[in-house]
C-alpha cells in the first residue's frame, strides 16, 4: 500500500534533493527558448521540482501543452512575461495564477505579439540594408505560433555567417544601441498589472535592474504589484537579501526562477534558481486575495 509509513519513508528518501523547490521563470520555443514545453516538463521532473511556471514573452501558447505532459508530482502554474513600460523604460512583468482564458489578458498579449512580428520584419530590413543577407526561406521556416524576438533573429544572423555566436550577433547588430535594433511595443505597467489582476492572477517584477530602488518598488506596489523576483541566475546574494527585505517591509510576495532559455547557458538550467514551496504558497495566496476582492460583496 502506498500510504504505509515504510513506503512513504522510502519515497521520501528517494526524492531528489530539490524536492519542494519551485522554478517560476522559464521560456520555451513559443517565445525565445530552445526547449519545447514537453522538454521543459521532462527536465523539471528530472530535477525534482514540485512546481514550475512557463513564462514565455507575451504568449500563453506553451501552457496547455505542458499541462498535458505533466504528472501529479509536478504542478504547472499559469505564467507569462509581459513586455511593459515604467517611467519611460522597459520593464518585464511576470504574471502567475491567472485564468488563461481571460479575454482582456489574451487580447492584450495578442496585440503585443502582432507588433513583435512587425518589429521583427523591420529589423530584417535594417539588417539587409547593412549587408546582412537574411534568407527569406529561413524566415518562412520560423514557427507561426512563436512570439518573435531578437534571439530568433540572432540565430538567422549566425546562419548567415555574420556572427559566430548569439552573443556576437547582439553585440554587433541587435543590442539596444545597435543600428538594426527596433524597440518593442510596451504595455504601460499599470495596464499590464491590471490585466493580470483582472484575470485573477498576481504580478511580479522580473529581475529588477541593479539600480532599481525601494521607492520604485513601493510605487509599483501602489499600482497593484503583488510580488518581486528575488532569485535569478545573475543576482548577488546581498541584492537578493535587500529585495527580500523590501518585499517584507512592503507586504509583497516573492518569486524566483532560472530564466531558462535552453541548453546553451548552464547557469540558467531548469531548476538552477528557485524559491521554496512555502514561498510559492504565499504567492498563491496573493492571487486568491485578488480573486476575493474582485467578487461582488
Amino acid at each position: 500500500m502506498t500510504n504505509q509509513p515504510f513506503t512513504q519513508l522510502c519515497a521520501a528518501l528517494h526524492r531528489p534533493r530539490y524536492f519542494g523547490r519551485v522554478d517560476l521563470h522559464m521560456h520555451t520555443t513559443f517565445s525565445d527558448g530552445r526547449y519545447t514545453p514537453a522538454q521543459i516538463v521532462s527536465l523539471a521532473q528530472r530535477s525534482g521540482l514540485s512546481a514550475i511556471a512557463i513564462t514565455d514573452h507575451d504568449t500563453l501558447g506553451a501552457i496547455a501543452g505542458a499541462r498535458l505532459m505533466t504528472t501529479s508530482e509536478l504542478e504547472i502554474i499559469s505564467g507569462v512575461e509581459i513586455t511593459a513600460e515604467y517611467r519611460g523604460k522597459e520593464l518585464h512583468l511576470l504574471g502567475y495564477f491567472f485564468d488563461v482564458d481571460n479575454e482582456a489578458l489574451t487580447q492584450s498579449l495578442d496585440r503585443l505579439r502582432i507588433d513583435r512580428i512587425g518589429r521583427f520584419h523591420e529589423m530584417i530590413a535594417r539588417l539587409r540594408a547593412l549587408g546582412v543577407p537574411i534568407s527569406e526561406a529561413d524566415v518562412a521556416a520560423l514557427p507561426t505560433d512563436t512570439a518573435l524576438g531578437r534571439r530568433h533573429l540572432a540565430d538567422l544572423i549566425v546562419r548567415a555567417k555574420r556572427a559566430s555566436t548569439i552573443r556576437e550577433a547582439f553585440q554587433r547588430w541587435l543590442g539596444d544601441n545597435c543600428r538594426a535594433a527596433v524597440p518593442k511595443t510596451r504595455l504601460p505597467v499599470a495596464d499590464a498589472i491590471m490585466r493580470v489582476r483582472d484575470a485573477g492572477g498576481v504580478a511580479s517584477w522580473a529581475h529588477p535592474p541593479h539600480d532599481s530602488t525601494r521607492e520604485q518598488l513601493a510605487n509599483l506596489h501602489s499600482l497593484g504589484l503583488g510580488a518581486v523576483e528575488v532569485e535569478y541566475p545573475t543576482i548577488k546574494a546581498s541584492r537578493a537579501k535587500q529585495l527580500r527585505q523590501w518585499a517584507d517591509e512592503l507586504g509583497l510576495a516573492i518569486s524566483g526562477g532560472s530564466d531558462c532559455h535552453g541548453p546553451d547557458e548552464p547557469h540558467r538550467a531548469v531548476g538552477a534558481s528557485t524559491i521554496h514551496r512555502d514561498e510559492l504558497e504565499r504567492l498563491r495566496a496573493f492571487s486568491r486575495s485578488t480573486l476575493a476582492s474582485a467578487e461582488p460583496g
